[in-house]
């Protein structure tokens, strides 16, 4: 056998059209956070112009980010079965027209359809948008890149969603800020058709649909219960909802192992690398976005900034998240995909310590610093998690393991708010209770207690002397929920990252091509990932999408 017989061809690599191609799939991700944080600065606007009561108003906010995770999976396996780039397509022209049914709302139940709708268009655009990047990127080094600059768009959108909306609110209405979405839509549906190959699965085998209803009845039901107990505290109608949709759960998982073609392949939760990359990036994430929701809300009730003056003293973590996203590729050069992941978590853990420093009169530097650490320190392990897991599942799963990764991005971020959230407002609520001064009203007590920017709004109508006592306490009550909170997240990073450091015996390093490892399973691995990405090739021109450049 000769030499070039026993040698791999080497994955092609990607040209100027694929990495042009990146830029249109960012958009998708961008815009799916954006969309999030310009609502919530938007609330106090929209409440004012369509009055929807305290219930109305959770459904508009939670509803998105609910649809959202519950059809991420679904949406990932139909991208493999009728082609991800027809579904991302789809998915535009429907995210575009809800934004426009959400700018132009004229009451609280079409805010809360057009939501809906928003959420079901934002479930197809992720997941095909990330599997895509796994047809264009066969070098393994440059899809890391890739996925690391795809990741890092989706933190800029979160990011710039404050500063943006907060421009955007000072001229215009609060729908102006949904409009954001259109052009971009426009922009995806002329060039993707142009620079995006097509691709699905040659044996994708027929759609259950009963295992659909179920996947989507078991994550609403599971995700609206564990958010009503962590917010309300134990109930019996959240309780049964929680326990109505992890029978729901069973039932699917059971259903998928006697199905030829399931909908989710439960097979690739037994891959070890898989779960613990998706274990670790759940937590990462659970971690970050509970801290977040209350460094937003310190920064504007504790220290007393504006939401633009607090969107500005939140871009050190902003950067800190590009920075992390865009160094977690480059760290492979020197060490193992785990060690990368593990020293990140270690800097978190490091922004925690910090952040457990805040007081009610130590001003905005302790949190923006702890901010910058927190989102440098937890991006490599989104990156990299993402990028073991679509490396652990061959090429025709990618839009269904895309689709369980962004469903672990949206499980972490709304769980950790609802989770945490709870944890500190306990806290909040307890001290507060005990230490008001005498003299206020029922009323006044009842509103203080309830959350830190009901305790400004009223204590902002009290007589000077008991407002300024009043409102002392609910700052220090607050700061003493985010310490806590700030501990508790920190032990969590270190366990997350004791998790990820498990991950240093898997076969290669991910996005090196092998490079500086030794071993035989660093080679097996390699050669494997070179017959997936020639694999990957072959049923592209099968199923009849462009080959790249």
């Amino acid at each position: 056998m000769t030499e070039q017989e026993t040698t791999p061809t080497p994955p092609p690599r990607a040209g100027r059209r694929e990495w042009t191609a990146l830029a249109v799939l960012s958009l998708p991700a961008m815009l799916i956070t954006l969309d999030n944080t310009v609502l919530h600065l938007a609330v106090p606007h929209l409440n004012a112009s369509l009055n929807p009561s305290g219930l109305q108003l959770l459904w508009a906010v939670d509803i998105y980010s609910f649809l959202i995770a519950s059809l991420l999976i679904i949406a990932g396996t139909l991208g493999d079965r009728i082609g991800r780039r027809r579904l991302l397509l789809i998915g535009a022209v429907g995210f575009g027209v809800a934004s426009l049914l959400t700018a132009f709302s004229n009451s609280a139940e079409m805010l809360i359809v057009s939501r809906a709708l928003l959420g079901m268009a934002g479930a197809t655009l992720t997941p095909s948008s990330m599997s895509l990047i796994r047809n264009l990127f066969h070098d393994a080094r440059q899809r890391t890149v890739a996925l690391s600059v795809w990741i890092t768009c989706f933190l800029v959108g979160g990011a710039i969603g404050p500063l943006v909306g907060g421009v955007m609110l000072e001229h215009f209405w609060w729908g102006s800020v949904f409009l954001l979405s259109v052009p971009a839509m426009v922009l995806l549906l002329i060039l993707g058709p142009v620079l995006l190959p097509e691709y699905r699965d040659p044996r994708p085998g027929t759609i259950d649909f009963a295992s659909m209803g179920l996947l989507v009845l078991s994550l609403l039901a599971s995700v609206y219960g564990l958010k009503k107990l962590a917010v309300g505290g134990v109930a019996p109608v959240p309780a049964l909802i929680l326990l109505a949709g992890l029978a729901l759960g069973v039932w699917f998982v059971v259903r998928q192992r006697g199905l030829t073609h399931p909908l989710l392949d439960m097979g690739l939760f037994r891959e070890r690398t898989f779960s613990a990359s998706l274990g670790g990036m759940g937590l990462a994430l659970f971690v970050m976005s509970g801290s977040q929701f209350f460094i937003a809300q310190y920064l504007q009730m504790v220290v007393g900034l504006s939401p633009l003056e607090a969107g500005l003293a939140s871009l050190p973590g902003s950067l800190g998240g590009v920075a992390g996203s865009l160094f977690a590729p480059v760290a492979l050069r020197w060490m193992r995909a785990a060690y990368v992941m593990t020293a990140g978590l270690a800097v978190a853990a490091a922004g925690f310590v910090v952040l457990a420093q805040a007081g009610a009169d130590s001003g905005p530097a302790t949190v923006m610093v702890a901010l910058g650490l927190l989102n440098i320190g937890v991006s490599p392990t989104v990156v990299l998690g993402t990028d073991m897991m679509l490396n652990s599942a061959p090429p025709e799963k990618a839009g269904a393991v895309s689709a369980i990764s962004d469903t672990s991005h949206e499980l972490g971020l709304g769980l950790g708010i609802a989770v945490l959230g709870s944890v500190g407002g306990a806290v909040y609520s307890n001290q507060v209770s005990g230490e008001l001064p005498a003299g206020l009203s029922e009323g006044a007590t009842a509103s203080i207690r309830d959350s830190i920017g009901n305790a400004v709004d009223e204590i902002s109508r009290l007589p000077e002397g008991l407002g300024t006592a009043a409102l002392e306490v609910a700052r220090e009550a607050f700061t003493h929920g985010l310490v806590l909170v700030s501990v508790v997240c920190g032990v969590l990073t270190v366990l997350t990252a004791f998790m990820t450091l498990g991950l240093r015996g898997v076969s290669a390093v991910v996005g090196t091509d092998g490079a500086g490892e030794s071993g035989e399973s660093g080679e097996s691995r390699e050669s494997g990932e070179s017959g997936k990405a020639g694999g990957a090739s072959t049923e592209l021109l099968e199923a009849g999408g462009r080959p790249t450049d």
